[in-house]
């Protein structure tokens, strides 16, 4: 395989942040954030690269926070995607590994816990089969890179009246590519008031 088809194309403004404009196969890329701040968009996003390269896409979620519906919004082909919810804390290294076997992409939200071992494992399994896991949340090893996400306040809400209409991601990448800040616009219809 060559070095250039060793990285999937993040397309957009998010791509542009990232070294070599994507994500490496074969890697672990960490991302997390506060609560409510925007990681799991982020993550999903990632994601949609991979989806819209016609690759299969996987997300472990054991708090049954992501599904079909983010999914979609984030531009992942719905026929293209499985969500496996529920998974506890003890199942999680063993789900997450079968699925880097067989899925070019796996969004993995991270239990609290997870042993150095464990995640060491899913870094060597991530390389052998060229997949890329997204670990969402507190990752306790290695990865090519990290993404923090720092949250932003939603716009287009003026004196009482209007409508939410974006909120920027803002995000950090640390790793073997370098600190690169700065903030993403993720356009967006949430609510209305007034």
């Amino acid at each position: 395989m060559l070095a250039r088809d060793r990285v999937l194309p993040v397309p957009g403004p998010i791509g542009e942040r990232l070294p070599s404009g994507g994500l490496q196969r074969g890697t672990v890329t960490a991302v997390d954030g506060p609560y409510g701040a925007g990681a799991t968009t982020l993550a999903l996003r990632l994601a949609s690269a991979a989806s819209a390269a016609g690759e299969w896409v996987a997300a472990v979620d054991g708090e049954r926070a992501l599904g079909g519906l983010a999914a979609c919004e984030a531009g992942i082909a719905l026929d293209r995607f499985a969500a496996v919810r529920g998974v506890s804390p003890q199942q999680w290294p063993a789900t997450v590994a079968a699925l880097l076997d067989g899925v070019a992409f796996v969004v993995a939200c991270t239990p609290t816990g997870v042993r150095a071992g464990d995640a060491r494992r899913l870094v060597a399994r991530a390389r052998e089969r060229g997949a890329i896991l997204v670990a969402l949340g507190a990752w306790p090893f290695e990865a090519m890179l990290r993404l923090h996400v720092t949250g932003a306040p939603w716009e287009g809400l003026g004196d009482g009246a209007g409508l939410l209409v974006r909120r920027p991601l803002a995000f950090t990448v640390d790793g073997r590519g370098g600190l690169m800040p700065g903030e993403v616009t993720a356009p967006r219809r949430l609510a209305r008031a007034g």
